[in-house]
């Protein structure tokens, strides 16, 4: 009798309950890896696109130590963040204001496994990469000529990883309850 019970809840037993648990952060290592590189976006976005934003002035002269950071890696690699048109100003400001607190909230949901994350992950990862992928990149080696990026490997060491991790980002918010697989 017990075992036909026991039979009987295993064939009533729902497949994907809530009491299924998520795999604890150590055997999750891809969201380790991602919430040291969303804290370090966290950060770099804060200092590097709150400046245009501001319409702070980038020169090498500048008072502010982040202005001159700005401007050495602007002047040879990347015009439109150097002489942004306000189209520009809106997408630092996204990125310093709304991706970076948002940066945040996504390492804390990482590290505790929080799955309500998964849709705002995806329209996060989808709206950089579009951004940043197609926008910028698409002005930066195919625009106007004042707009064209004169150091092409420089300019993508430091914005080809804003495309790249966010994809990675989707792909493993792909399907719902993300913390209950490794990837």
């Amino acid at each position: 009798m017990k075992q036909n019970l026991d039979q009987i809840d295993q064939l009533t037993k729902p497949i994907n309950t809530s009491f299924e648990r998520n795999f604890p952060l150590s055997k999750r290592p891809i969201d380790i890896f991602f919430s040291v590189v969303f804290l370090i976006f966290a950060i770099t976005c804060g200092i590097s696109d709150a400046i245009p934003t501001l319409g702070i002035t980038m020169n090498v002269d500048s008072a502010n130590f982040l202005a001159r950071a700005n401007y050495w890696y602007a002047v040879d690699a990347d015009p439109l963040f150097m002489h942004p048109p306000v189209w520009m100003r809106l997408v630092t400001g996204l990125s310093a204001f709304v991706y970076g607190p948002f940066y945040l909230i996504l390492v804390y949901c990482l590290i505790k496994g929080k799955n309500q994350i998964q849709l705002p992950a995806v329209i996060y990862a989808t709206m950089i990469s579009s951004i940043t992928g197609i926008i910028v990149f698409g002005v930066e080696f195919f625009g106007e000529a004042p707009f064209r990026t004169p150091n092409p490997a420089k300019f993508l060491l430091f914005n080809l990883p804003y495309v790249l991790i966010p994809i990675l980002l989707l792909i493993r918010m792909r399907k719902p309850n993300p913390f209950r697989r490794k990837f």
